[in-house]
């Protein structure tokens, strides 16, 4: 019976020096780069790669006219890397935290379903315990705030939650429900009619999300219950102050999450249009990365989010 291979003990051969090595030659694209930016020669730096590679038992990037991309198994071994030299990071920020008796420091991604009023009420609340507590915001859509998350950039993301398969590696937690609604200025005449329906809309002109996001895909979805296509006049934008000017200046229709048309509508700018989009119900949540330790810091920041969700 043939024995079955050893499997890589990668945690015992390569070390954070290879680790860094490989993270810097992929960003930059170039061995000589990557070379200038840790302060080796570029022979040393071809040395360390090869060092890495016959650890992995295969090649882990490819020649090219402009320089070096990363193979397959490259690829999987720079996620990695990233992913370890992130956490190494946090791990310093927490101890100097720590030792200097601050209030930590916890990085969220917000989309803006929770960027109104949710985050902002938690993060003040967790602030008036921990006034020392850094909190960095980066605000965003699922396509571009997962990847942060799973590169570990960010501890969690607050908002609709994208709804991914377990097996992508990220944890979610039901806060609240939320739904759209279609959202036109104060005044606007569309206010006046009764019995409206998206048919009516379709001409008019529209704020859309871009086509990646899960939002615009319940927005299409939307219109397809209906028997429609999507409104072909539009423009496709996930800026708040700008989609805000379109709407006010230039009667233009928005879909927003409940709480912010709630929160707009509050100032008197906006109304919401009596138009049902059952496709657009989503529950609001937290995801985090599945497994990860998180920080006193970030735990805060979760609990203050459920005391602001309930």
């Amino acid at each position: 019976m043939a024995s079955r291979p050893r499997p890589l003990r990668l945690e015992t051969h390569l070390s954070l020096r290879l680790l860094t090595l490989v993270d810097a030659i992929a960003r930059e694209g170039s061995l000589l780069a990557a070379a200038q930016e840790v302060g080796l020669t570029q022979s040393a730096v071809t040395k360390a790669l090869q060092e890495a590679e016959a650890i992995v038992g295969t090649r882990l990037f490819d020649r090219t006219n402009r320089g070096v991309r990363a193979t397959q198994a490259g690829a999987v071994l720079v996620a990695h890397a990233r992913l370890v030299l992130t956490q190494l990071r946090h791990a310093g920020q927490e101890l100097e935290d720590m030792r200097l008796g601050s209030g930590g420091r916890v990085a969220v991604g917000v989309l803006v379903s929770a960027a109104v009023t949710l985050l902002p009420r938690a993060i003040a609340q967790v602030r008036k315990a921990r006034p020392n507590l850094a909190v960095k915001v980066i605000e965003g859509t699922n396509d571009v705030l997962m990847p942060l998350l799973r590169a570990g950039e960010l501890d969690l993301v607050i908002g609709r939650l994208p709804g991914f398969s377990s097996g992508a590696g990220i944890a979610e937690e039901t806060l609240c429900d939320d739904h759209a609604q279609i959202v036109v200025r104060a005044g606007h005449p569309l206010l006046s009619r009764r019995g409206l329906r998206l048919a009516d809309l379709l001409d008019e002109p529209w704020i859309l999300p871009r086509q990646e996001t899960s939002m615009r895909r319940q927005i299409d979805e939307a219109f397809r219950a209906e028997g429609l296509p999507p409104p072909a006049n539009s423009v496709e934008s996930v800026s708040i102050l700008t989609n805000r000017s379109l709407v006010l200046l230039a009667d233009y229709l928005v879909i927003w999450p409940v709480q912010l048309a709630r929160f707009e509508a509050a100032q008197g700018r906006v109304a919401a249009l009596d138009v049902a989009l059952p496709a657009t119900h989503r529950p609001i949540g937290i995801s985090t990365r599945r497994g990860a330790r998180l920080s006193p810091a970030a735990e805060t920041l979760i609990a203050a989010l459920r005391e602001a969700a309930a």
